[in-house]
Parts: C-alpha cells; structure tokens; sequence
C-alpha cells in the first residue's frame, strides 16, 4: 500500500473546522435577528403605505402573540387565494399541513391593515432561518386581498422585508413559487432571480416550484 498523504488530511480537517466555524457565525446572524422585538424600529416611514387609493399601516408580530381572528384571516386568505394553484400540481392542498406550516412558533408575520376602517389588507409570512446553511430571510407567503392587489402594496411589502433582511447581515431573501401561478411573475418583475438551490429539472410533477432570491449586495462590498 502506498503512504498516505498526511497533508491532504490536515487539509481537510482545517476546512472542516472553517465550515463549522462560518456555520457558527451564520447561525448567531439568525439567533441576533429572531432577538428583534419589532423589525420595523429602524424602518418608521415604512410604517405607512399611501398609494393607488390604499391607505395602509402595517406592522410586525411574531405568530406566537397574533390574535386569534387575525390567525384565522391568514389562513383563509392564503386557502382562498392559493388552494386551486396547489391542487393543479403535484402537492397539492391540505388544510392540516398548511396550517401548521403557517402556525410553526418560528413564523413572524408582516400584516398590512386599512387605515380608513382597520380591516386586513395582506400579510407576508417570514422566518428568520438558515437555508443550505445561509443565513437568510426566507418569505414563506406574501398574500393580499384582491382588491388591493396590483397597486404597490406588495412591492412595498416584499421592500420592507429587504430592508429588514440587509440591515441586520442576512446575505438573501429567499422565497418559493409554483410554476403554475401566473403571478409569481411578480417577483422576478422586482429582480428576484433563480436561486442556486432552485431544482433544474423541467418534470413539473416532480418540481412543481422554483426558489428565488435576492442577494444582500452590501455584503459583497
């Protein structure tokens, strides 16, 4: 048998031991960020959106203190808008599974709500989390009433989430649409791209979805 290479062992270990080491960091990047009490401090003029005849105020919870009615808007406006879109693919709907989805302690909740008579306008569900083993904010839903839709709140919405993810050295915000909805065009309108964790096979029964993101350009200053 030929002598091992104790070089290359060593070598490996080092990078062994700077993965751990940046896994460490990214991990205390995300624990920092769920310390937030409300994201939304630093961000106060992002507090209002007056626009398209929409006059919201929105703010940040974590699921864990959402009342209940809200709870429940966030359900049935996720199952009203999204239902049929699950059931023409491959994963389709389960009312069970989606709700513990949305419920899970981890979820914050971004909810825009009318100034002129306090109803439920739209909401993004997000988490702060690590993905592949990055640190990012991952934008689970972003969800509005149809009759706020195509009017800028959305674009508003999914820029506050941004804003939150950038500022506190989250290095993407990573989201996941179905092929089949039509209006997930959105995201790439507003230069979200194909993530690298995106599947690239074409079999639609298999990988109904994409994963998009939007990189934190101050990081790579």
């Amino acid at each position: 048998m030929g002598r091992k290479n104790p070089g290359k062992g060593k070598e490996k270990r080092q990078q062994r031991k700077e993965e751990q080491h940046r896994l460490k960091l990214a991990k205390q990047v995300v624990d920092k960020a769920n310390e937030l009490e409300d994201p939304l401090t630093p961000f106060h003029t992002f507090r209002t959106f007056n626009k398209n005849d929409v006059c919201a105020e929105l703010f940040i919870k974590r699921v864990i203190v959402l009342d209940e009615d809200v709870k429940t808007w966030i359900f049935d406006l996720t199952k009203r808008n999204m239902k049929d879109r699950y059931e023409q693919c491959s994963w389709g709907w389960n009312d069970s599974k989606k709700l513990e989805e949305m419920m899970d302690d981890a979820a914050w909740y971004l909810i825009a709500k009318s100034k002129d008579d306090g109803s439920l306008l739209g909401f993004s569900h997000f988490r702060f989390d690590l993905d592949e083993g990055i640190e990012v904010l991952y934008c689970y839903e972003l969800q509005l009433e149809p009759h706020v839709q195509r009017k800028g709140l959305g674009k508003f919405m999914m820029q506050i989430l941004e804003l939150i993810a950038f500022s506190n050295s989250l290095k993407k915000v990573v989201l996941t649409v179905l092929k089949n909805n039509k209006d997930s065009e959105f995201f790439k309108a507003i230069n979200y791209q194909i993530d690298e964790t995106s599947p690239m096979d074409d079999d639609e029964e298999y990988f109904p979805y994409q994963i998009l993101s939007k990189i934190n350009k101050r990081l790579l200053v």
